[in-house]
């Protein structure tokens, strides 16, 4: 018996080893195999791609041509994921962690080996249906062309603000707004019109160029209304706007003691401040009758005789009855037929004569304007894709041109007229274009973070000559000169920093993205959760979508506004695999530790962006791990010390931790007391304290102690920074609690365009090792030094130990004390920007020194920078200069400009100042077109200040803040300057 169990064990034994060492044998290879087709698969992604941009271009398209596109494209993105996944757990790997990795080796092998089968059916099919038709070799090479056309004729765009055939609506809107009429109560003026016939602009050009308003109408405002809209929120920017933002903030402050601000503590203030203020609103993009009567009884004060004026644009004639009288309600008609012709023509960069010197020209192009509707979206959208045509062409293009816009222009057609407007566009630019569906109705979407978010996702691929970035903003010019998004804010120098989506424009992009099953943008009632396969999953306000969605495959998640209420109850963290990009920038519910630990576990993360809205206080080791990891922004965490595995993050291009500048309940005097107080430490554990409260103060107590109660924004930077060679922007340093040699290191980071750092508290070798490190940075465009703390004023010492500052500086922001302009601020040839907070500079060469500056456009004095009691604009100063604005100089009684100073200066900005000699000579700079007395600013002579601007052939507006005789010291100003109390404004990168 014991023989043959004996027996039958052996035979078992053998038979596991053989069966063992077959798996064994199976498994390596399969293994061996995986390399091999990663190859063919790489090989078969080249050329999916090339088909996808290809089939783009084809002029039609049948059934099931668009069924196999899909399919293409659906196994293009797998394949994208697994060799994400191979480069992530294998080929980086060490031969031990290969080892030890079996499992995930095994599992990946087999994916890719699915995928290379996936591919040859795909292909069999292909065949079986005959479904694609040899394309012509020049489709690519016109395509191309077509994008350099474009970049071509930008320089040459013209600024659609500046629309044509509105001369004749702007007379008769501004006659039923009678400025003069400054008595009795409020009137509301209606603007109708179907979408795309330009409400807004007509509005916008009286509001933001008519001076009869500036002058006639103290208070104003303009407030985008849209289909949905937050109350709070509405009801600040009025205040904001109407009211001043010191305004705003002493509010806020006011009502910090309160659980919640609530509406009705806002309504109330509003009211009351406007009862006895004349002022001039325009609300655009009203929907709904109720979101006016809301408007109306909450925000303007009935007894208000003072003549104040309300405009409101909308789609709906019913609503604009119901808001005003019939006769103030403006229908704003189809442009005429020369002023359509002339608006297409400048689109296209073509002029009259031309056109009347080719008859086909000039017949195509009135068949155009005809079947455009004369609608002026319609006419720039199309107008830009003719501008990169031969008007030979013209007519071609005209037969794909959709009938109905001739016979009835309406929402519909003018829909059509967009999707053939995004129908020509290149195939780089159709996923860039798309993905703007992303952001929310009305959402003011900033070019840094689009371009970005566009990088990560694989859009935009560097081209020789050109980094990602540039590439990335050539892009979004590109969009912008084709008329597919608009500006929304231009720097001084010129450039885009921002761009909104025109509704329509917008509702189409949304259609698209679903067509093409491109983004998902859950709502309420769950009625998309049928799409399949979606890639990137945008929240607006949305409910939870948690069920009946493929977690696993999706590449990026934004989420905007307040729901679901934790970043738990949106999505299945631990399910997303792939994810490229998190946006949480604009979240309205707290971010935790544990959320964000959870975040840090994500290996293919390239975007992380965490807004102002968190309980972040430590980045996990678990960092180190995210190796492709581009950019990492979080604003406003209490994050005291960077981790050392940041400085493992080798394709970090944008690096911006900013640490909360102040701490709740914490003691910054007396650090210990903190521990036993019983308001602090206690609350803590206090069962009335509710979860996110509880969240904030131990993130509040972590970051004091980590920080040792060190009262700067900045945040420690460990060693090893310097490995970062591909960074770009490092925001904010705080230099006393960073090494010397992390300090060294930055100097090794020949990429950095931006960089700010905090000195106060830093010792002088500290200093001197940090401005050794700056001379380094030749890339360097924008410089933020800081030696401000939150309770007392440091200086910039050592600043004077730079010879030879980064020749490509652009901006840059000193705040602290210097009394001197250091030498080598004579050598900042590029300098275009330059803010000095409480620099204490005395009277003498430190304007003469500004003023040599051949570039700087903008020069912003803050609290106490400038401490003599004149300024003079020399003769041949400020060459280029266009805005300078002043705040709470003390010691200042006059501002003079020279005959020949400040040729170009357009704009003066004074808030807390007082003027005892005034401001003389503005009849010396020509371009001038405002003055802005702000919040507690006096100015001797007012009335003759007045007389000059009447007098200047620019007809320069005097914008005043508060009632005139706030403003006004009279004839001749007496006695001696009165102390000016206020709160700094926040931070320069708040």
């Amino acid at each position: 018996m014991a023989e043959t169990v004996l027996s039958m064990a052996r035979s078992v034994v053998g038979s596991a080893i053989s069966k063992a060492a077959s798996a064994a044998a199976d498994e390596t290879s399969l293994l061996l195999g995986v390399e091999k087709d990663i190859w063919y698969i790489k090989d078969e992604l080249k050329t999916m791609q090339a088909f996808l941009r290809a089939a783009e271009v084809m002029k039609k398209k049948d059934e099931l041509l668009k069924v196999w596109a899909e399919q293409i494209r659906d196994l293009s993105y797998d394949i994208e994921d697994s060799l994400d996944e191979f480069k992530v757990h294998i080929e980086s790997q060490t031969l031990f962690r290969q080892l030890v990795k079996l499992r995930e080796r095994h599992r990946i092998a087999i994916r890719i080996h699915n995928l290379k089968s996936r591919v040859e059916e795909v292909s069999s099919r292909n065949t079986r249906y005959s479904l694609v038709k040899p394309i012509s070799s020049s489709t690519e090479d016109d395509m191309d062309s077509y994008a350099e056309d474009i970049r071509n004729q930008s320089a040459r765009n013209v600024d659609e603000a500046e629309l044509v055939g509105f001369s004749d609506s702007k007379k008769r809107l501004l006659e039923m707004i009678d400025v003069n009429a400054n008595d009795g109560p409020a009137k509301v003026i209606g603007v109708v019109g179907m979408g795309g016939l330009g409400k807004t602009a007509l509005s916008r050009k009286i509001f933001e160029s008519e001076e009869d308003i500036r002058k006639n109408f103290p208070c104003n405002a303009w407030i985008t209304v849209s289909q949905s809209f937050h109350r709070i929120e509405l009801l600040k920017d009025m205040i904001r706007q109407l009211l001043g933002r010191s305004s705003l903030d002493q509010l806020l402050q006011e009502l910090q003691g309160k659980v919640v601000v609530q509406v009705h503590h806002l309504s109330e203030y509003l009211i009351e401040e406007l009862k006895e203020k004349r002022y001039f609103v325009v609300l655009d993009d009203l929907w709904f009758l109720h979101d006016w009567n809301w408007i109306n009884d909450i925000a303007f004060p009935k007894s208000n005789k003072k003549g104040s004026r309300i405009v409101i644009t909308t789609r709906d004639v019913g609503l604009a009855e119901k808001c005003t009288k019939a006769s103030l309600v403006y229908h704003l008609d189809f442009l005429q037929m020369n002023d359509a012709i002339t608006l297409l023509l400048r689109k296209t960069n073509k002029k009259h004569e031309d056109m009347e010197s080719n008859k086909n020209m000039q017949n195509m192009v009135e068949r155009i304007v005809n079947k455009c509707g004369r609608l002026p979206l319609a006419i720039l959208t199309i107008g830009a894709v003719l501008a990169t045509k031969h008007v030979s062409e013209w007519e071609k293009f005209y037969e794909q041109l959709p009938s109905e816009l001739e016979n009835n222009p309406s929402l519909e057609a003018l829909r059509t007229m967009v999707t053939l407007g995004y129908n020509h566009l290149p195939s780089h630019l159709k996923s860039c274009f798309l993905y703007l569906s992303i952001f929310p109705e009305d959402f003011e979407i900033k070019r840094k973070r689009l371009v970005n978010r566009w990088i990560a996702e694989g859009f935009v691929r560097a081209k020789v000559g050109m980094t990602t970035k540039d590439v990335g903003e050539s892009y979004f010019n590109e969009l912008i000169n084709r008329s597919m998004i608009q500006r929304s804010k231009v720097g001084i120098e010129g450039k885009v920093k921002s761009c909104r989506v025109h509704d329509i424009m917008r509702d189409i992009t949304v259609s698209i993205s679903r067509q093409e099953n491109f983004v998902l943008l859950p709502m309420d009632d769950g009625s998309d959760l049928v799409q399949e396969n979606t890639r990137h999953i945008a929240f607006h306000g949305s409910m939870s979508c948690k069920t009946g969605l493929d977690w696993s495959i999706v590449r990026s998640l934004a989420i905007f506004g307040d729901r679901p209420k934790s970043l738990a109850h949106a999505v299945c963290l631990d399910q997303l695999r792939m994810l490229r990009v998190m946006d949480l920038e604009d979240v309205e519910f707290l971010i935790t530790q544990k959320d964000f630990n959870n975040i840090a576990l994500l290996r293919h993360l390239k975007y992380l962006s965490i807004g102002s809205s968190s309980s972040i206080y430590s980045l996990p080791r678990s960092i180190g791990k995210l190796q492709g990891l581009q950019t990492l922004i979080m604003s406003r965490t209490y994050i005291a010390t960077l981790p050392s595995e940041i400085s493992k993050l080798q394709c970090l291009r944008s690096l911006r931790c900013i640490r909360e500048f102040h701490y709740g309940n914490f003691s910054l005097n007396h650090p210990m007391k903190c521990i036993t107080n019983t308001i602090c430490l206690p609350s803590v554990f206090t069962p009335s304290v509710s979860h996110d409260d509880r969240a904030k103060q131990i993130a509040e107590l972590h970051m004091a102690t980590k920080s040792w109660w060190s009262e700067s924004i900045g945040v420690k930077v460990p060693k090893g920074i310097g490995r970062l060679r591909d960074l770009q922007e490092l925001e904010c340093v705080d230099i006393r609690r960073t090494s010397s040699r992390a300090i060294k290191e930055l100097g090794q980071l020949s990429k950095l365009r931006k960089l700010s750092v905090v000195t106060k508290g830093s010792t002088k070798e500290k200093c001197k090792i940090l401005y050794k490190a700056i001379q380094k940075l030749c890339s360097l465009k924008s410089l933020y030094v800081d030696a401000r703390g939150y309770s007392s004023i440091g200086t910039l010492e050592c600043l004077d130990s730079i010879s030879s500052p980064p020749p490509l500086l652009r901006t840059l922001w000193l705040s602290g004390s210097l009394e001197e302009l250091p030498n080598w601020i004579e050598q900042l040839t590029h300098l275009m920007k330059f803010y000095l907070w409480k620099s204490k500079l005395k009277e003498g060469k430190t304007i003469l020194i500004l003023g040599a500056l051949p570039n700087l456009m903008l020069l912003f004095l803050r609290s106490n920078a400038y401490l003599g009691e004149k300024l003079v604009f020399k003769t041949g100063a400020f060459p280029r200069l266009r805005i300078f604005s002043i705040y709470k100089l003390d010691q200042l009684r006059e501002i003079r400009f020279e005959d020949g100073s400040s040729p170009l200066l357009e704009k003066i900005e004074i808030e807390h100042c007082r003027l005892e000699s005034g401001i003389i000579g503005t009849i010396h700079l020509p371009r001038l077109k405002e003055i802005s007395l702000e919040y507690e600013s006096k100015v001797a002579r007012l009335a003759q200040l007045e007389g000059e601007l009447n007098a200047h052939p620019n007809r320069p507006v005097l914008r005043m803040e508060e009632d005139r005789r706030d403003h006004d010291l009279g004839a001749e100003a007496e006695g001696s300057s009165v102390e000016v109390e206020a709160m700094d404004p926040l931070p320069f990168w708040r």
